[in-house]
């Protein structure tokens, strides 16, 4: 652990007992309630020991399936994998089909990437939303106004709701897209396909029409009939 990081480390558990904090791969993260953020943003900010003075990036995990394979990655056939495989995220369902999932879980949490000038250091905090169905999280944009489009981007991709910000509205997709699309349930291959239609002489939206599949990941595997030969004799096999 960096001088730097164990500094802060250390300051970030004297200042705030009660919040998790955690050091990973040289990054000090800092775990909070919603109903915390306004608070510890603030003292964040404006606090000398600390001096965050800006937010570098502010975007939403989706934890729904988090840690589970579509894949048996540990076991090959002559074949390679087979296209059997069924879907384990609702993502790869056709619309409409219910998923029936496993026990509820903290499924949505906002991830705020600060930086201090003045100690040139970086913190990540965690906040993790309550309500699954209607997530909600304070908006900063009162404390940092670069939160403004990445907190539309946020609400855009994955509909968490940021109260308090001024102009709350979709970013990147198109006017009247219904669902948000970086959401582990939402499928693959949308809701909606768009095309011209010649006899109306303009844009219909209509279903989507393709079906969902499983794409086949690339295997790459020890081949004995290359065992123990040149590399570039190999290439030109």
């Amino acid at each position: 652990m960096g001088d730097s990081v164990s500094v802060l480390n250390d300051s970030l558990q004297k200042v705030f007992p009660d919040l998790s904090v955690a050091v990973e791969y040289g990054e000090v993260t800092l775990q909070l309630a919603p109903e915390q953020l306004l608070t510890v943003c603030k003292t964040l900010r404006d606090s000398g020991e600390f001096a965050f003075e800006q937010l570098l990036d502010l975007c939403v995990v989706d934890y729904l399936h988090y840690g589970r394979n579509e894949w048996n990655t540990t076991k090959v056939t002559a074949s390679g994998f087979s296209r059997g495989v069924h879907a384990q995220s609702t993502g790869r369902l056709k619309f409409g089909v219910e998923y029936d999932d496993e026990a509820e879980v903290q499924r949505f949490a906002v991830v705020y990437h600060l930086l201090s000038y003045r100690h040139n250091r970086r913190l990540r905090l965690e906040v993790f939303v309550q309500d699954q169905q209607l997530p909600v999280v304070p908006s900063v944009i009162n404390l940092w106004p670069s939160a403004d489009w990445y907190e539309r981007e946020a609400f855009d991709l994955f509909g968490v709701l940021f109260e308090g910000h001024p102009d709350l509205r979709r970013l990147l997709t198109d006017y009247g897209f219904i669902g948000h699309p970086f959401r582990k349930d939402f499928p693959l291959i949308g809701n909606v396909e768009m095309r011209y239609d010649p006899e109306k002489k303009r844009v219909v939206y209509e279903p989507v029409s393709i079906e969902p599949r499983v794409l086949v990941p690339k295997v790459i595997r020890q081949d004995n009939r290359y065992a123990g030969k040149d590399p570039e004799e190999v290439k030109d096999a």
